[in-house]
């Protein structure tokens, strides 16, 4: 099993003289009894709480399912697949581009990529690695109904549908709950397959926690991994988690019990570091805090993908969590980390075996989530604000369809084909920009939310932008692309404590897309969920300002990256 090291000694004392009071302990039976009055006194939301607590015993749930899957896996290969893109947001794709990144694709198995996005050039480019003929599409959604996934499942749809008439849905499996209409569409379709969950199958598991489900299990089964060794992993950390372990030698109480004393203390931020091969962990986890915590003006702020600074430079609001594989083990990485332990970082190191303890981990994580959930006293089973750019984004499109164009509100400033909106006062974009890092306040941290196209070059330069406005203002920093992170961080950002300052990025797309029977493209749903989430956090009074780039992307990048300091 993966181990856990806390340091320095003294922050780990405080983590074992709090794992040994009785309330630990007791927190612990009362998880596993699936006690909902942990998170919430309120009789009806406790009802909706116990619908979500499936994931406790998951893995023996999904291991009499592991024949099933792997006759579909298998079927699939013999049938002359390739590739697989699979199509779903948020907690419907993240384990699976986890599993890809730290795992891999096994030799002979289905080259899988999760296409999350809006973006036509990042569309665009998936097609172009993938032939059309022998790829498989896999329609990922819990509620059957998520815009992304359904706008992408027609857009594939009518392209193979042009090869194969009406044998095409040959080419699409869909994931989803029982009873939503994307079950209705496979079978009306004839999808290839077509796997179903709900509390009737024991399957009672909310988006985030559903990384050991069919959600995760059947793309990774798809790559060729060993499913029954990841539930393996999983089931053996389960049992770690148990009452029947004491407290202070249960692997999620210990995180949980840490992270928890963190936030006691003001370090409300996790900044995460992993080798080349676990960094991407972090994308996962980032949506399990960010949107289990973030919420009634609390959370805990994962902090992934970050360039790691000097450690004296850098705002004291941090706990630094390693992640490394033994056998693997980056020593230039250990000895950052070290740097901020010198600092008075609390840090925390997950050292795994080998990549199947990913199975396991996400046990881990899940049990700390929803114990440090207790302790902030806030439900981690719900995400109550992601509704809201939802909901602005449909009205955007309604409208869209009335009158062929999106509402765009006058900008405070143009200036060299950027155009400024939010700022108040700011005569020139530089003034705006340092008006913009003058509300970044100790304790905060600053979101880089980009909507620009998805290109190589531009993913640098966005990175480049992040790293600066580290680098200028000390605080941590976040980066989400558009529109992934508003099924992640979205909650967060709206929900959580007022400590965030955001820079939003969009601009206008080079060449769009159409969206079969649609009465809109994929560009205009873009913009329309930039614009949404915008209206959003401004209707919070989060400190955000939106930088519309235009029509040359890469040139205003360059003029931003120069007016900023």
């Amino acid at each position: 099993m993966s181990t856990l090291t806390i340091e320095p000694e003294a922050f780990a004392a405080r983590v074992r003289a709090a794992l040994a009071c009785p309330e630990a302990s007791s927190a612990i039976a009362r998880l596993w009894d699936k006690d909902a009055g942990l998170w919430s006194g309120d009789p009806a939301t406790q009802q909706r709480i116990r619908g979500r607590l499936g994931w406790l015993s998951i893995a023996s749930v999904m291991a009499s399912r592991l024949p099933e899957i792997d006759a579909a896996a298998k079927d699939i290969r013999r049938a002359g697949f390739t590739h697989a893109v699979l199509l779903g947001m948020g907690g419907s794709s993240f384990f699976a581009e986890v599993c890809r990144a730290i795992v891999g694709v096994a030799p002979g198995w289905l080259d899988l990529v999760v296409l999350d996005t809006t973006d036509p050039s990042a569309i665009v480019a998936a097609q172009a690695r993938a032939p059309l003929d022998r790829t498989l599409f896999i329609v990922s959604s819990k509620s059957g109904t998520t815009a992304e996934s359904g706008a992408l499942c027609e857009y594939f749809y009518h392209g193979v549908q042009a090869l194969k008439g009406a044998q095409a849905g040959e080419q699409f499996l869909a994931i989803t709950d029982a009873g939503t209409p994307l079950e209705a569409l496979a079978r009306q379709r004839a999808f290839r397959a077509t796997f179903v969950h709900g509390p009737a199958t024991g399957q009672d598991v909310g988006g985030r926690f559903s990384a050991l489900t069919h959600f995760g299990l059947v793309p990774a089964a798809l790559m060729g991994l060993d499913i029954r060794r990841l539930l393996d992993r999983a089931e053996a950390m389960g049992e770690a988690c148990r009452p029947s372990s004491t407290a202070s030698e249960n692997p999620g109480a210990q995180l949980a019990a840490a992270l928890a004393l963190a936030l006691e203390a003001g370090q409300d931020k996790i900044l995460f570091v992993g080798s080349a091969r676990t960094a991407r962990f972090g994308v996962w986890a980032e949506q399990l805090i960010g949107e289990s915590t973030g919420k009634a003006g609390k959370g805990l702020v994962l902090i992934d993908g970050e360039t790691l600074r000097d450690p004296a430079a850098a705002s004291k609001d941090r706990l630094v969590l390693e992640l490394q594989l033994e056998g693997e083990r980056d020593a230039r990485l250990a000895r950052q980390v070290d740097g901020y332990g010198a600092a008075g970082h609390p840090v925390i190191r997950l050292s795994w075996r080998d990549p199947y303890d990913v199975g396991g981990e996400v046990v881990r994580w899940f049990v700390a989530t929803a114990l440090v959930a207790h302790a902030m006293q806030i439900n981690p089973f719900d995400e109550p604000n992601v509704k809201e750019s939802k909901d602005r984004t449909v009205a955007l499109l309604d409208r869209y369809a009335r009158e062929h164009r999106l509402p765009e509100a006058a900008p405070a400033l143009r200036e060299e084909g950027i155009a400024v909106y939010g700022a108040k006062g700011a005569g020139s974009l530089p003034a705006a920009l340092q008006a913009w890092r003058a509300q970044i306040r100790a304790g905060d941290y600053a979101a880089v939310l980009s909507f620009l196209p998805r290109t190589p070059a531009l993913d640098g330069a966005v990175e480049s932008l992040r790293a600066r406005v580290s680098e200028l203002t000390g605080a941590a920093t976040m980066l989400g692309y558009g529109p992934r992170y508003l099924h992640s961080t979205g909650q967060l950002h709206k929900g959580g404590p007022d400590r965030v300052v955001l820079l939003l990025l969009t601009s206008d797309d080079p060449a769009d897309l159409p969206v079969p029977s649609y009465p809109y493209t994929f560009s205009v749903l873009k913009h329309a969920q930039a614009l949404g989430d915008f209206q959003a956090l401004q209707e919070r009074r989060r400190r955000v300002l939106r930088l519309h780039l235009g029509s040359s992307p890469e040139s205003g990048l360059q003029r931003l990256l120069h007016a900023i300091g």
